[in-house]
């Protein structure tokens, strides 16, 4: 995965709507994996039944104590065993629509904490 581009300061993600997600100035229209400091614009955008661990290579590589996995427009539940696989590498993993995981990522960097998100537009 390439990384749109490293930013500094705490990204924040300003709104999830129909259009999109807003981060800073810019809008992205597809599925995205954000960090505290980069936006992952080119994610796989394979449908939630079918993502399996090594889909967040990426995300795990930079060691996220949470991963926030927003599901679009309706709550979707991935495959048990990626809930499993991150159970086993002790990273957090909450799954809920992605206007409540873009809230729930916000809080969490503003703590500092060592969180990823990943959002859908649609499932």
């Amino acid at each position: 995965m390439k990384f749109t581009r490293e930013m500094p300061g705490l990204l924040m993600i300003h709104s999830v709507s129909a259009d999109g997600i807003r981060i800073g100035d810019e809008l992205y229209d597809q599925t995205i994996g954000v960090t505290a400091g980069a936006v992952i614009d080119d994610w796989q955008d394979k449908a939630i039944g079918d993502l399996v661990e090594s889909d967040f290579a990426d995300l795990l590589a930079m060691n996220p104590e949470v991963i926030v996995l927003g599901t679009g427009t309706s709550n979707i539940f991935p495959p048990r065993e990626l809930v499993f696989a991150m159970a086993r590498r002790r990273i957090g993993f909450e799954v809920m629509d992605s206007a409540a995981a873009a809230r729930t990522y916000n809080v969490l960097a503003s703590e500092g904490r060592q969180v990823a998100a990943v959002l859908y537009i649609e499932p």
